[in-house]
């Protein structure tokens, strides 16, 4: 490798000139990228003189490499053996996936690509075939030199824990080769019929246009549903462990009073997915609503109220039986499921953020 390819590490100085505003470490830490000369193998670099990026306090070293880019990690991986292993152990990547991706990457995406990534193993897939995307992918983003094979260079196959590793995980997210499940807010663009409801889907990212493709998954006569350019303020992680064809188990019935917000499963009939729809504990036809001599928890029935519908729509309000909840409903009003009181304030102001313009019939 020229001198000139470890001129890729200069990039970082962007991030170093942020962090240390002293002086003297700007120049310490230019000058460490001066004097270290690779030959034609990365592994084998010469000192020329003086210290190198590499003799800092391994406090120092570790603060610095906490505060790169993922970009900028990638380029210093490139310059030797020992900072590869620094810049892509799982504990600094972790911190990416949980800074962009943590709201919308769940448990459940974790199970898939772990799941993922055992069958590319069985099937005997190596870096060649899976990570050529990945190379391709990022490399009209970041230069990934260290990425691309030299020839009459053979690379040592993958451990597991290398492709299980945060950073495989990372890049599989950022280029979109790993489509993962999560849910969205007022589907398919925001179509009158989704309006205030949350879909499980599977999602890939779009990183040129920093927005998502969500797959649908399809039911009854209906094939599955694509939608394009999807913002990140319409996803989510699943907040339960429910699958969309399932029940979920409800453990707060007996705890609604009027005025709670809750999310309930319902589905339009037994084909189809359930989805989260948002509303909240009404009064019985009995009660005035004043708070002092309400006694509407004590009924065995709570009325779940959606107030996006206009006063007298069919869709307005729906009875839940607190003692022995199943699924209820018919085919002309759809199937109501479980239910999940929502606590946090979050939850409860981003389904307010989506509210519609106009009430619904």
């Amino acid at each position: 490798m020229s001198i000139l390819s470890v001129w890729s590490v200069v990039g970082i100085s962007k991030s170093l000139v942020q962090f240390f505003k002293n002086r003297s470490l700007i120049k310490l830490c230019a000058a460490m990228c001066l004097k270290r000369r690779c030959s034609q193998k990365v592994e084998n670099v010469e000192e020329i003189q003086g210290l190198t990026l590499l003799d800092l306090p391994e406090l120092a070293l570790e603060n610095i490499l906490m505060r790169l880019s993922p970009a900028s990690l990638c380029s210093t991986a490139g310059v030797c053996r020992e900072l590869r292993k620094r810049c892509t152990s799982d504990h600094l990547w972790e911190l990416h996936i949980k800074a962009k991706w943590d709201k919308v990457v769940g448990t459940a995406a974790r199970r898939e690509w772990q799941w993922t990534v055992a069958m590319n193993a069985d099937a005997g897939i190596s870096d060649g075939a899976k990570c050529k995307n990945w190379r391709f992918s990022w490399s009209c983003v970041w230069p990934f030199s260290w990425l691309n094979s030299k020839p009459g260079v053979k690379r040592k196959p993958k451990s597991d824990s290398q492709r299980e590793s945060f950073m495989a995980w990372y890049i599989a997210l950022e280029t979109g080769s790993f489509w993962f499940p999560a849910q969205v807010y007022n589907r398919e663009n925001g179509h009158v019929g989704f309006m205030l409801s949350c879909y499980d889907a599977e999602l890939g990212y779009e990183c040129r246009t920093n927005t998502f493709n969500a797959r649908y998954p399809p039911h009854g006569t209906r094939a599955a549903v694509i939608e394009d350019g999807v913002q990140w303020e319409r996803i989510r992680a699943p907040p339960v462990d429910t699958p969309a064809h399932k029940l979920h188990v409800s453990d707060c019935l007996n705890a609604l009073r009027p005025g709670d917000h809750v999310e309930v499963q319902w589905r339009r009939n037994k084909e189809f997915p359930y989805g989260w729809w948002y509303g909240v504990v009404g009064h019985l036809d009995s009660c005035d609503g004043y708070s002092r001599r309400c006694q509407c928890h004590l009924d065995d029935t709570a009325w779940l109220e959606f107030n996006q519908y206009t006063p007298g729509s069919r869709w307005r309000r729906a009875p839940i039986n607190r003692k022995c909840h199943r699924e209820s409903g018919s085919e002309a009003e759809g199937f109501y499921g479980g239910i999940r009181k929502l606590l946090a304030k979050e939850e409860i102001s981003t389904w307010k953020q989506l509210w519609p313009n106009e009430s619904l019939e």
